[in-house]
C-alpha cells in the first residue's frame, strides 16, 4: 500500500473516531490486531460493543466507500471480533459496524455510519 494511500486511510480513521465520539460512542481500542486480522475501532455505542471498519475514498471512480466490503471482509471481521469477545470474556451484544467517509477536495464530503452491517445492507 502506497504512502499516499496509508495517510488517507489514517486520517479516515481518526475522522471516524471524532464522528463516533460525537454520537455518543466511547473508544475502546483502535487498530486491535489478533491472529484473526485487525479492526480498524472498537467502541461501545451504549452496551453493545461495536466493531467498525472505517473505509474511507478519495472520489467515486471505484464505488462508494462501503461497496469495497466483501463477504470475504465481513467473515474476518466476525472472526476478530469473536476472538476479541472470547478473549475479554464479554457477554453483552456486540455488531459490526462500517464508516464509509467519502472525501472531495481533500475535505470530507460524506459520513455514513452502517450499524450491523451484512452483505444485503451494504448494497
Amino acid at each position: 500500500m502506497g504512502q499516499r494511500r496509508r495517510e488517507l486511510g489514517r486520517r479516515g480513521e481518526s475522522r471516524a473516531i471524532r464522528y463516533l465520539e460525537a454520537r455518543g460512542c466511547q473508544v475502546v481500542v483502535s487498530n486491535w490486531r489478533c491472529q484473526a486480522g485487525e479492526v480498524d475501532v472498537i467502541v461501545l455505542d451504549g452496551a453493545c460493543l461495536a466493531f467498525v471498519e472505517v473505509r474511507t475514498r478519495r472520489g467515486q471512480a471505484y464505488g462508494r466507500p462501503e461497496e469495497s466490503i466483501t463477504p470475504h471482509k465481513l467473515a474476518r471481521m466476525a472472526a476478530v471480533a469473536e476472538t476479541y469477545i472470547y478473549e475479554r470474556g464479554w457477554e453483552s451484544d456486540w455488531r459490526l459496524d462500517v464508516v464509509a467517509i467519502q472525501v472531495r477536495g481533500g475535505r470530507v464530503a460524506s459520513i455514513e455510519w452502517y450499524r450491523n452491517v451484512s452483505m444485503t445492507l451494504l448494497k
